[in-house]
Parts: C-alpha cells; structure tokens; sequence
C-alpha cells in the first residue's frame, strides 16, 4: 500500500511541482541567510504577481496548442492605455479601458489565427511588434508618471498584512483551477488541446474556444500592468519587455505541454514560484546580472529535461 501510494504521487505532475519548489527553496535558503526573511518572502510574492497572472492566460492558450508571444508588449501597450484614459474618463473607467484593449489584442490574435489560419507563432510575434511600437507612439517615447492616487493604493494594499495583488493572484488561480477541472470548458479546452480531430468531430466548438483563450490572456495583461503600475508608480513604454519569455518559462517549468492537451495550473503556480525565486536567489548571491540569463537559462532546460524524463515513465 505505501508504494503504491507514492507511486501515484511520483505520477502527479502537481506532487512533483511541489517537490521541486521545495528543493529550490532550500538549496537557496541554505545559499543565502537572507533569502527565508519575511521581507524576502513578501518581496518573492510580490514579484510572483505580474509574471504569475500572465502564466494564467498563457497556461490557457497553451492547453489549446497555441503560443502568445505578445503579452509582454501588451502588458505595455494596455498600461499606457490605462495613462492616457485616466485623465479624461476617471479611475474606474480607465481600467475598463485598459481590460478591453487587452481584449481586443487578444481577440485580434485569435481571430486571425483561427479565421485567418495563420501559425500563432506568427501572428503574436508580429502583434508584439505592433504593440511595442504602439505603447512608444500613444506614450510619446516617455514614461507616465500623472497616475490615480488610487492606482498604488490598489497595488500596495495588504490584507492582513498579505498584498492585495498577492491575494488577488491567490484567488485568480483557484478560479482557474476550478475551472478547468470541475467544468465542461475545462475539460473542452484539454480536448481541443490533445485532439482537436476528435473534438471537431464531437461537435465541440474549436474554433470560439481558441479565440477566447486569446481574448482572456490578453485581458489579463491588462490586470497585470495595472498591478505593476501601481507598484512602480508610473507607466514605462518599455513595461512588460521580455515578460513573455518569464511567463512561458513558468508555465513550460510547470509542466503544461507546449503541444497541447497535457498540463496544470497548479504546476504553472509552482513554476512562477521558481522562476522568481531562481532571479531573487541569484540577486541576493550577487551573481552578476549578465550570468543571470545562462544560470536561468539552463536551469529552465534542465527542469524541462527532468519533467519530460519523468513523465515518459508514468
């Protein structure tokens, strides 16, 4: 009975997850007495948000075989939205305006994909084109820093001591999690994702889902540029650059198959967490910042290698 136990464990793509999480938190708290500090932890937590939310929506869109390389430049573009709406219609105005430019990056994208029948690939790489070069004309080339008083006060909150973002991030993937586990879009979205032949055939509407999950991760960057403005105070033309690559890391690190059909969102979770923790590890050993990319780099493969070695053996 207990190797049977724990060879069900060994199985789990979520029990793993946690085992690896556990193992880059102790090689770093033994590495660093600083890095176990309440100030860290929080400082860890706080630095899982951003990242953290858009790994949601890429989690989404990966289950159904995509790619979105655009949520880093629409992390930028929905923030100067958000800026320059703020002034004219108000706070809350503003951020509904920030969600619907996501959206309708997002939507854009998919469409395109799915309608058009272009490579997602090439249809984000090129959007994160456009919306760089976007964010740079609406802002000017210069950074905001006119924002709502109501915007830090958003993004600094605690409850009970724990950032409001932090929670809020908490909440977003017990949600998810929920939902692609208890419910039918759920479980259409695996469908889509492993076989989306047997789906079509099932009568499964693929192509709306598709579409949705790139209308949902592109509305999710704008939450996510909204908590960063907040934190940093001000909105730069260059937020959110190479946030695709973090995000995706953590989701790949996590276990969701870049093919489609097979992953987590409690094993993004865990991913966000070690991606984060690996940068705020190697900050606090001093690595120089210039290494940081290869310590990561490779330490991405290697999980990734170990993952997909497991998983052969289930």
């Amino acid at each position: 009975m207990p190797q049977t136990v724990l060879y069900r464990l060994a199985g789990s793509l979520e029990f793993r997850m946690l085992v690896l999480t556990a193992v880059v938190i102790l090689v770093l708290s033994f590495s660093s007495p600083y890095f176990m500090t309440t100030n860290n932890i929080l400082n860890v937590l706080d630095q899982s948000v951003v990242v953290g939310i858009l790994a949601v929506g890429l989690t989404l869109v990966i289950l159904t075989a995509g790619i979105d390389l655009s949520v880093g430049s629409t992390v930028g573009l929905t923030g100067v939205a958000m800026a320059t709406a703020f002034p004219v219609i108000g706070f809350g105005p503003g951020l509904v305006a920030g969600l619907l430019t996501g959206a309708l990056v997002g939507l854009v994208n998919g469409v395109i994909i799915e309608k058009g029948r272009v490579a997602a690939f090439i249809v984000t790489l090129g959007m994160l084109s456009i919306g760089r070069s976007l964010t740079y004309i609406l802002s000017g080339a210069r950074s905001i820093i006119d924002l709502p008083p109501q915007l830090p006060r958003l993004a600094l909150a605690t409850i009970g001591g724990i950032p409001v973002n932090v929670v809020f991030l908490i909440a977003l993937y017990i949600v998810v999690y929920w939902g692609l586990t208890r419910t039918k879009m759920g479980r259409t979205l695996y469908a889509v994702g492993s076989n989306p032949e047997a789906a079509r055939v099932a009568g499964l509407p693929i192509q709306r889902y598709r579409i949705a999950v790139y209308v949902v991760a592109g509305a999710l960057c704008a939450i996510a540029s909204a908590f960063l403005a907040g934190r940093i105070r001000s909105v730069d033309p260059t937020s959110g650059t190479g946030l695709e690559l973090d995000a995706i890391a953590a989701v790949v690190i996590g276990g969701t198959s870049l093919f489609g059909g097979r992953g987590s969102i409690v094993g993004t979770f865990f991913g966000v967490i070690i991606m984060v923790c690996i940068r705020n590890g190697l900050n606090l050993l001093g690595i120089d910042p210039y290494w940081q990319g290869t310590a990561i780099g490779t330490i991405i493969i290697a999980a990734v290698l170990v993952e997909r070695a497991l998983s052969s053996h289930r």
